[in-house]
């Protein structure tokens, strides 16, 4: 039996590793194939009549882990220097503003629809309105490197911003000068534990000379993480703010305490260990979405009750994507389709407690505006397949020039 495990085991993560390979050309993003993969095994196992223990309790677990290795993977790939700075500012803006006015749209909506209380409905409704950098980061790896840079910025700025305004609404019964005072406080706790946490960390990775380092490292990012989630502060800043610190040292040699660390020699260990996450995240985000969709069941796909309000709520999504891209000047193929919901979503919906959670939003609606998403950046891979070629000059362009309104 532990042999067969096993062979199932490395069967599915080869076959993840598969869909990854061909995702550049096919366009299809995998988290649809990955979802698939683990739905269809799930119809294997019951066929079969074997006995598979409850795996629920391990997805939000493997979610969590996966969203750090994903986040911090991306953040050293980014580039901290001037020209990107319209680049930063756009995704920021794009980051906040569509979800802060699609959560307090919906909610209003909602709460015309059927009453109950403000706080509870926004709460629900947050998860839906957050950008899964799990799922946008890995898609559009094949883009333009602008775009590609974009994406990042703005996905990961997204999970962050989303978890901080989900926190803020569930540990704040009401909006006060108390309230925000504590919430800014929270934040600049965690920039200093990070900036503390991040020196710390790069002096173990350059000075440790013991042949097993990096494992370590991505242990203490694992419990920091955690500590810091213990203590309801914003812990994915932390992983940001790491990431961009290892992944721009060329930018910061001019300081005192880098130049201490010899970025030369550090640049090569962060290199490797840069190679270490992303295969990590890679393992990971495989085993999640074939956990997940091997948990799917077939009544809450196709759940007549939700398909409706999923609709609307995918629709909603792509339009005001489309309004804020246009009105930022930013380029509206193929970004406005990537705007997929997953992971950081899932974390969000498990992590509401169950007195809170309303009839309305349940699991349902979440993973039929999951899939909908998906087949929509899907459409939008495939679309911009055939006009990159053409385009990549005025995306570039667009890109990183000023807002109009400026």
């Amino acid at each position: 039996m532990i042999n067969v495990i096993i062979i199932v085991i490395c069967l599915l993560i080869l076959i993840g590793y598969g869909f990854d390979l061909t995702a550049g050309k096919s366009r299809i993003p995998s988290v649809i194939l990955l979802l698939l993969l683990g739905w269809v095994s799930r119809q294997i196992v019951q066929m079969t009549g074997m006995t598979i223990p409850d795996l629920g309790q391990a997805l939000p677990i493997l979610g969590t882990v996966g969203l750090i290795l994903i986040v911090l993977e991306g953040s050293l790939e980014l580039e901290l220097k001037r020209s990107n700075i319209p680049i930063i500012r756009k995704s920021l803006i794009l980051a906040i503003l569509p979800m802060m006015i699609m959560a307090f749209y919906l909610t209003s909506m909602l709460l015309l629809y059927q009453g109950g209380s403000f706080r509870f409905t926004l709460l629900n409704i947050i998860p839906l309105c957050v950008i899964s950098s799990a799922i946008a980061i890995p898609t559009v790896k094949n883009l333009q490197k602008n775009l590609r840079e974009f994406v990042v910025y703005e996905s990961s700025f997204s999970d962050i911003i989303g978890v901080l305004f989900f926190n803020f609404v569930m540990l704040n019964e009401y909006v006060s000068a108390h309230s925000i005072g504590h919430f800014i406080l929270d934040l600049l706790t965690m920039i200093l534990i990070s900036f503390l946490a991040t020196a710390g960390l790069a002096l173990l990775l350059r000075f440790n000379n013991h042949h097993i380092k990096y494992i370590p490292i991505i242990m203490l990012v694992l419990l920091i993480y955690a500590l810091s989630k213990e203590f309801h502060l914003p812990a994915l800043l932390f992983v940001m703010i790491l990431g961009l610190f290892l992944g721009n040292l060329d930018e910061l040699k001019g300081n005192k305490f880098i130049a201490k660390l010899h970025p030369d020699v550090l640049n090569r260990e962060v290199h490797r260990f840069r190679e270490i996450v992303t295969e990590g995240a890679f393992v990971i985000r495989v085993i999640f979405f074939i956990l997940f969709g091997y948990l799917m069941e077939n009544q809450e796909i196709l759940n007549t009750q939700t398909i409706i309000p999923a609709l609307l709520v995918t629709l909603v999504i792509f339009l005001l994507r489309a309004m804020q891209l246009r009105l930022s000047n930013v380029p509206i193929l193929p970004l406005v389709f990537v705007a997929p919901r997953g992971l950081i979503t899932i974390l969000l919906f498990l992590s509401i407690d169950p007195s809170m959670v309303i009839p309305m939003v349940n699991k349902s609606l979440i993973l039929q505006v999951i899939i909908m998403t998906a087949l929509m950046m899907m459409l939008g891979m495939m679309i911009s397949r055939k006009k990159e070629a053409g385009e990549k000059l005025t995306s570039e362009e667009l890109i990183t020039a000023p807002d109009k309104s400026q």
